[in-house]
């Protein structure tokens, strides 16, 4: 069986620029068309020469253990990189649902100090952002925007699922404790500001619309979805997206239909009246059988299926 490296290394064979900033993108068909949005809004605000990998459909393993298995579809794809970046040289990873707004070289040129990544130091304003519709309880960092050395990770994916599968550490300590490398190895040096969930001022260089359930393209009414609105509509005015590119998504059911009339006059329409469009549009998206996130709920839905007939497995061969 072909391993990941050998079926993909179209990026592991190229002539690495120390010069070209990398940025690798963890995403689902859903959010493709997010991915060009955020690679615009980088390019934008940069002189910097940089290079925006969407990391779609990988042939990353399934741990046996469905308790370990992705939360999404991308869950693993930071830990390919490396790989993918032919073990050199270093790299960033970001999460789809994300844009750019200030030099992105602000975030590539925060030292390592001998780590092998840097991740999000802090979480600000949680007080606010959990207050808004679809926002969890509470937040927590994150490693949705990541720095990785990739001359010093020698990771290779087979591997780290088979240390879950081998029972050496579980999906929790991968992913929240950074279990495959050492305390010493870990920099806790991303600015909330490099990764703001929920959060937008003067201040933010990289807002994250983190919480799934309202995700602008998505969701009717977010109060932070102007800004992205914002981008779309100049990428439109310079020729670099089309309305019909985002219709195509609206028809396949990975964007609301509303997002056509937001994008088009919501600028035009007063604050006081807001929540009566977002109420109409809301109930409009719902009339013409649009699910959010239609895919990703039902991937979560056999996963908790999977993980009631593993657990119940383990029971029966227990009691036996």
């Amino acid at each position: 069986m072909p391993t990941f490296i050998t079926e993909i290394n179209d990026l592991a064979t190229r002539n690495l620029d120390d010069d070209t900033i990398r940025v690798f993108v963890g995403t689902d068909r859903s959010q493709m068309l997010a991915v060009n949005v955020l690679e615009y809004s980088i390019k934008r605000h940069t002189d910097a020469k940089v290079e925006v990998f969407g990391m779609l459909d990988l042939p990353v393993p399934a741990p046996v253990d469905p308790r370990n298995g992705q939360r999404t579809g991308f869950s693993f794809s930071r830990f390919t990189i490396p790989a993918l970046n032919g073990y050199k040289g270093k790299a960033i990873y970001m999460d789809a649902d994300m844009i750019v707004m200030k030099d992105i070289k602000g975030l590539w040129n925060i030292p390592f100090d001998g780590a092998k990544i840097i991740v999000q130091q802090e979480v600000k304003h949680t007080e606010v952002t959990t207050a808004k519709e679809g926002a969890p309880a509470a937040r927590k960092k994150q490693c949705a925007v990541m720095l990785i050395d990739c001359a010093a990770c020698d990771w290779k994916i087979e591997d780290i699922v088979r240390g879950m599968d081998e029972r050496k550490y579980d999906y929790d300590q991968l992913m929240s404790e950074f279990c495959i490398l050492e305390e010493k190895e870990v920099k806790y040096g991303v600015p909330f500001e490099w990764n703001s969930l929920e959060h937008w001022d003067a201040n933010t260089c990289l807002l994250h619309y983190t919480d799934v359930y309202t995700q602008p393209w998505t969701y009717s009414g977010h109060p932070l979805g102007y800004v992205w609105f914002n981008e779309v509509n100049r990428m439109i005015t310079e020729g670099r997206l089309a309305m019909s590119q985002i219709k195509k998504e609206v028809d396949m059911g990975y964007f609301r239909p509303s997002l056509i009339a937001d994008l088009n006059y919501l600028n035009k329409i007063p604050g006081f009246a807001r929540k009566f469009w977002y109420s109409y549009h809301k109930a409009n998206d719902k009339r013409l059988g649009y699910v959010a996130h239609k895919d990703v709920y039902e991937a979560k839905r056999l996963r908790t299926k999977a993980i009631k007939e593993y657990e119940a497995k383990l029971a029966a061969e227990k009691a036996a």
